[in-house]
């Protein structure tokens, strides 16, 4: 269902139709990422980052917008694998096995992806959060801060 909706308010929009055709690169860079169709995706977003450095609105966040949109392109595809081999997922983007390692790394670090690396084996294993499991990390995480406050107040107590 979501798959559907993101066609008709994104790619098949009347307004997304009416400039895709203006901006160099444009529409393959939203009917590749549509499609699942990596290689092409990064070589279409490789163009379209140059029409963003021309922007004098987009420019200032051009970083931000970078990092985004590859996080974004990384998780539609790991979400599909429960393991994948680096070598394949760097075929599959036309990059080499030492540029995703590299990327996938600091997104790993950061917590954009949910996945681990095991670099002996070469393999990318996801690693999904579900709901119920984030939950519970965020009661832990608020009772640990309670205990905290608790603790520090019963200090300033017995002062």
């Amino acid at each position: 269902m979501a798959g559907v909706s993101l066609k008709q308010k994104v790619v098949d929009a009347p307004e997304i139709l009416t400039v895709i055709g203006k901006i160099p690169h444009l529409s393959k860079f939203l009917n590749s990422l549509y499609n699942c169709q990596y290689k092409s995706f990064f070589l279409a977003f490789a163009g379209l980052t140059e029409q963003i450095k021309l922007d004098r609105y987009l420019h200032l966040r051009f970083r931000f917008y970078m990092r985004e949109v590859r996080t974004v392109v990384y998780s539609q595809f790991l979400e599909s694998h429960k393991s994948v081999t680096i070598e394949a997922m760097a075929k599959a983007f036309g990059v080499s096995v030492e540029f995703i390692d590299q990327e996938l790394s600091r997104f790993i670090a950061v917590g954009k992806l949910h996945c681990k690396i095991d670099k002996v084996a070469g393999v990318l294993e996801t690693n999904r959060p579900d709901a119920k499991n984030a939950l519970y990390q965020a009661t832990i995480k608020q009772g640990d801060f309670l205990l905290n406050q608790i603790q520090e107040l019963s200090r300033v107590i017995d002062l």
